[in-house]
């Protein structure tokens, strides 16, 4: 068998397996509670906060951008976070001074030292300090007295959570 060349073997090529079908991944929208209320995940910072008010149906995420714009605007320095289900503003990451939560016909916005704000905001709590203000489908929002609430709720000691 001197002189003659081994024998090639034929490989055959190995198909790859076959992919698996690749579905698209979106991600789940929020879930809302009760009243309309997103369900986002404890955070802190701008995005879940951004999260929470993308998620808040109908007319509700649009004055959230709005409200949103505003406490910034009026305290640029503001420290966000996402606690039990609504957003909370403070002058750092334990004290807070201002929270909303959205209810099936409006959003309540809670100044939690509301009670010491001039003019003190509308609505009572069962909490001696804090004081809330709805906003309704429709309803005018008086910007200049927003954003004098929340300067100035800006400047007592928050609560520390």
């Amino acid at each position: 068998m001197a002189g003659k060349a081994p024998k090639k073997s034929a490989k055959v090529a190995k198909k790859p397996p076959a992919a698996k079908s690749a579905k698209p991944t979106t991600a789940a929208a929020p879930k809302l509670l009760s009243g309309g209320n997103p369900q986002i995940a404890k955070g802190f910072g701008d995005a879940p906060i951004q999260a929470y008010i993308a998620a808040m149906p109908d007319w509700k995420s649009d004055v959230g951008r709005r409200l949103d714009t505003l406490i910034v605007r009026a305290v640029p320095e503001v420290h966000k976070a996402v606690k039990w289900n609504s957003p909370f503003y403070g002058m750092d990451d334990k004290h807070w001074f201002l929270s909303f939560h959205c209810f099936a016909k409006y959003i309540k916005i809670a100044f939690l030292r509301g009670a010491e704000l001039k003019p003190v905001p509308p609505v009572t709590s069962t909490q001696k300090e804090v004081r809330y203000f709805h906003i309704h489908e429709g309803d005018k929002l008086d910007e200049a007295q927003f954003t004098s609430w929340v300067t100035q709720a800006s400047k007592l000691p928050g609560l520390k959570m």
